[in-house]
């Protein structure tokens, strides 16, 4: 499949009703097409429903010179979307296109997701959220999610949010030494990140389904994490590293 089909297909994965991700126009996806371009979903476009159409191609140069100003406007930046675009008769992209065009420059990125998961936001809207990101409570959240994720505090959506992602994950590349495969956004959301739409959905899909038992756990007097030493043995397993080449993660 092509790129652009592989994108749609994620966003129709993780757009899906029935796994309460994203509704409406929630969330966004993308895929990098080269050195110069990327292609992430329009503004006001669903994922579950997502076509062609709702993709727009972007220049990453004028969004990544964005993120080193600190003087724009909210119409300045408006501008800068809809000049952004390869098509000047495209859509606009979504304002989250300049930290689509951030994290598809990391090392061994090629697509991201980006959704508002319901059981990733009840920790992510609690004072539990620190614990989620930085601790793990069983193997496969590992595998699929890395040993710990980065952790934005609540920022203005946009160019700021965008900003404090870019610092958090350069953090986090110095703490772990790493590339994240999960950044948490507190009291919105969750991106995953990886260099196809299988670890893209992968490290979605494990999210959810550890913040559900992150939950269950905190209800009936826990959680029980895994030590450091735990996490640590669990991340670096030859077995696991085949696993995760196995599933395209």
């Amino acid at each position: 499949m092509s790129t652009l089909q592989r994108l749609i297909a994620l966003s129709h994965d993780l757009g899906a009703e029935h796994r309460q991700l994203a509704i409406l126009g929630e969330g966004n996806t993308s895929a990098r097409l080269g050195e110069e371009t990327f292609l992430v979903k329009a503004s006001g476009s669903s994922l579950g429903t997502l076509e062609a159409g709702g993709l727009v191609e972007c220049r990453f140069e004028p969004l990544l010179a964005m993120l080193e100003r600190d003087d724009l406007s909210d119409q300045a930046i408006e501008d800068a979307l809809f000049a952004c675009r390869v098509d000047a008769s495209a859509r606009k992209p979504s304002v989250e296109a300049l930290f689509h065009a951030y994290l598809l420059t990391l090392p061994g990125v090629s697509f991201v997701g980006h959704t508002h998961a319901v059981n990733v936001n009840r920790i992510l809207c609690s004072p539990r959220a620190e614990d989620f990101a930085r601790r793990k409570l069983f193997p496969d959240e590992i595998v699929c999610c890395g040993p710990a994720s980065v952790l934005v505090p609540y920022t203005d959506p946009g160019l700021k949010l965008s900003q404090a992602i870019r610092e958090k994950t350069a953090a986090y590349r110095e703490e772990w030494g790493i590339v994240p495969r999960v950044i948490l956004l507190e009291n919105h959301g969750i991106i995953t990140l990886g260099g196809s739409p299988e670890a893209v959905k992968a490290a979605m899909l494990m999210a959810e389904k550890s913040a559900a038992i992150f939950a269950g756990a905190a209800a009936m007097g826990g959680p029980r994490f895994l030590s450091a030493e735990e996490v640590d043995r669990i991340a670096n397993r030859i077995d696991e590293h085949y696993r995760q080449r196995a599933l395209n993660l």
